[in-house]
């Protein structure tokens, strides 16, 4: 992943107009969480919202396709956001509000840490 300071800035501050996140920087890249838990991705001035059988089909009736980190890698569970979507802030909350969905379903399927 690669990620510059001004796309970061960027993409926090289009996130944080929607909904409350924190980020950090993952594997030259970018992870963005609401309530710890991660929702989006960033990565080569791409931002990737996390997806389901939920959600999914919305990405691709606009011909998005999922996160791949690297040549070889599988798809993760994250596709590209439709373009102009960060210019949009209410369109934008909908979508992110599905990927946060998403990822509190996750959360819930995942064992309990003792």
């Amino acid at each position: 992943m690669a990620m510059t300071k001004e796309f970061r800035a960027y993409v926090e501050d289009r996130l944080a107009a929607v909904v409350e996140i924190r980020s950090r920087a993952m594997f030259g890249g970018l992870g963005v969480f609401h309530n710890d838990m991660i929702f989006a991705v960033a990565d080569d001035g791409v931002v990737y919202l996390k997806v389901d059988d939920s959600n999914r089909a919305d990405f691709e009736a606009v011909g998005k396709e999922a996160f791949v980190p690297f040549d070889g890698a599988k798809p993760m569970g994250y596709y590209e956001i439709p373009d102009g979507l960060l210019e949009n802030p209410e369109e934008l909350k909908v979508w992110v509000d599905k990927a946060i969905h998403v990822a509190e379903t996750a959360a819930l399927k995942k064992p309990k840490k003792r």
